[in-house]
């Protein structure tokens, strides 16, 4: 609390408004923050700089430090992405600081500005603050360079300006001057242009305003009656990874978190991929989350145009892009020194052919669902069957699989099924639309499909299905036949295979997503989402209390952000993995939802 940054740990709070989000430490720094977009290069990026433990050397952060600090308590104003963060030092005098990113409806458009605020007023005694403001460029390779002014500073960044106004001297920033806190204060770091108005009324109005966005969006979910502040606070993470210029769903705010400690598994997730969308806007669907649904179905029918009925890539940037060279960040240590730090991502090149189930899977919603703005149209239906024809085609070739192998192929039965998922819904598609003749293809194409599934992917001399056409090794994405509604809980055959994904993958409380070596070796962590499918798994056979524990004990390991990253440790429950994933938050709605109690039982 004098000035360190904290060891790296994913124990972060984000804040965001759907334009740019950061992730605060448990000591109120900012230690990680990309704009403009979420896939930029890094204004603050300590998280993976391998800080010193002297605050005075440390780059990439903002830190609002107390003098003689001991202690500091930390949580989000309820139902808001809006934090808290209080400060105490030796002498009892303490301080408030508040994070957020400005969100709120104004001129009939919402206002989300690349702009973060930093409100902090003193509570008690005399507390003196040091505020130490360094943003970073080209990957933490230099510092941005400040200009001040009267009342604001310009900080010049590989890729943008921004301008920081404020009540506050300016000198104390820019000399970093340790001063009493004697009058609330109000920090803007936004646009360069000039701020309107007086500042620390102004922040207090955007404060005001982005409370009550939030509250009044949380307010629209259709919560279970069960664990309604985790399921709240999953959604609302889940709402901070959707960047709404475009529709995108980033699969999460970091790069490079390694799975495990010093593995090389450290991949850069600020993009796209539309399997982690779907699963992103099932699981929000069924809160009733209809504003990033609509959206993100935005965002997929321009993919879908762009590819024009050919290849389509696993994962795109937020802003459509196809290409995301994979390349090193040579000026980053990496989280805890244990580099590389990534930026761009070698899967934008694999054939992944689960994508075009996804987008269908995620598309035909449209044409079902009598809520939204912009229904399915016939055009929308059309273009789906171009996607539908590419997994006709290609659901007995080998590709990459939703786990992404780098050097080897497979028939992978999960994009097997996937590809029998899109011709499926596209049959029920076709006949809401009132075309049976389009319906019998893609329904008879379906059948088609499942037949060699049934053949190839069912390994008779172990008993149960396997990861891949003529294979027998096990993988977790096995348990999503039930899900796509392939395959029924009680069928014999998904009860075999569950024993056997069982006895290979369960460690302990927690799934593995395979056992098998991969290009990195054997997996030294577990994978969250596939912990919460083998929880659903277990309630679906009727294994009710083993699935509530482990669900109890998934909920015990979120950081005090009620958050989860990609992986955790078999021993000792440490988090792993980019943060916040996804993946792990979709899985904990879905089982909160499965697993809660009606709420007639309380009624």
């Amino acid at each position: 609390m004098t000035g360190i940054i904290s060891p790296a740990n994913v124990d972060l709070s984000p804040i965001g408004n759907c334009t740019v989000s950061a992730l605060v430490d448990a000591e109120g720094a900012f230690v990680w923050a990309c704009a403009p977009r979420p896939d930029s290069d890094p204004l603050f990026c300590a998280l993976l700089n391998d800080a010193p433990a002297d605050a005075a050397e440390a780059r990439g952060c903002w830190t609002i430090t107390l003098a003689d600090g001991v202690s500091s308590t930390q949580a989000y104003l309820p139902n808001t992405a809006i934090l808290r963060t209080e400060l105490t030092d030796s002498h009892g005098a303490s301080v408030e600081i508040l994070d957020f990113c400005p969100r709120y409806r104004q001129l009939d458009r919402i206002y989300r500005p690349t702009a973060y605020v930093r409100m902090v007023r003193p509570l008690k005694g005399s507390p003196r603050i040091t505020v130490r403001l360094r943003p970073t460029c080209d990957y933490g390779g230099y510092p941005a360079q400040a200009t001040a002014g009267s009342n604001h500073i310009r900080y010049d960044c590989s890729n943008l300006t921004l301008r920081l106004s404020t009540n506050c001297p300016v000198s104390h920033i820019a000399d970093e001057r340790t001063f009493r806190l004697e009058q609330d204060l109000a920090f803007f770091l936004g646009p360069d242009e000039p701020f309107g108005g007086e500042i620390e009324a102004g922040a207090r109005h955007m404060l005001s305003r982005t409370e009550a966005y939030w509250r009044e969006w949380v307010r629209t979910l259709a919560i279970p009656l069960d664990w309604q502040s985790a399921v709240i606070r999953a959604a609302i993470g889940l709402k901070l990874c959707v960047y709404e210029e475009t529709g995108a769903i980033i699969a999460a705010m970091t790069t490079s978190l390694p799975e495990s400690a010093g593995s090389g598994r450290n991949w850069d997730y600020r993009y796209c991929w539309l399997r982690d969308a779907y699963y992103v806007i099932q699981a929000l669907t069924r809160l009733g989350a209809m504003d990033i649904l609509e959206n993100y179905l935005g965002y997929l029918r321009n993919i879908v145009s762009q590819a024009g009925g050919g290849r389509i890539q696993p994962v795109y940037g937020v802003g459509y892009e196809a290409r995301l060279t994979e390349r090193t960040a040579p000026d980053l240590a990496g989280y805890r020194g244990m580099g590389p730090v990534r930026v761009g991502n070698q899967a934008s090149e694999h054939d992944q052919f689960d994508v075009y189930g996804q987008i269908v899977l995620s598309s035909v919603h449209a044409f079902f669902d009598e809520r939204l703005l912009r229904r399915g149209s016939m055009a929308d239906f059309e273009a789906l069957e171009e996607v539908g024809e590419q997994a006709f085609a290609l659901h007995d070739q080998p590709d990459a699989g939703l786990w992404e192998f780098r050097t080897r192929a497979s028939i992978h039965t999960y994009s097997a099924v996937m590809c029998w998922a899109a011709c499926d819904r596209l049959g029920n598609a076709a006949e809401v639309l009132g075309l049976p003749d389009r319906a019998e293809l893609w329904n008879n194409r379906a059948k088609t499909i499942r037949a060699r599934i049934e053949k190839d992917a069912w390994n008779a001399d172990v008993g149960r299905f396997a990861a891949s056409f003529g294979g027998e090794e096990t993988d977790a994405s096995l348990l999503q036949l039930i899900d796509l509604r392939f395959i029924k809980p009680d069928d014999p055959r998904h009860l075999a295979t569950l024993k056997g994904l069982e006895a290979d993958l369960r460690k302990g409380s927690y799934f593995l997503r395979y056992s098998n070596p991969d290009d990195f070796g054997r997996p030294e962590t577990a994978f969250n989402f596939c912990t919460f499918w083998f929880i659903e798994a277990l309630k679906l056979v009727g294994r009710d209390e083993e699935a509530r524990e482990l669900f109890v004990e998934m909920l015990n390991r979120r950081t005090r952000a009620g958050l989860l990253s990609e992986d955790i440790a078999f021993e000792g429950g440490e988090l792993w993995g980019n943060y916040p994933q996804t993946y792990s938050l979709v899985g904990l709605i879905n089982c909160a939802v499965l697993l809660s109690r009606p709420w007639s039982s309380v009624r």
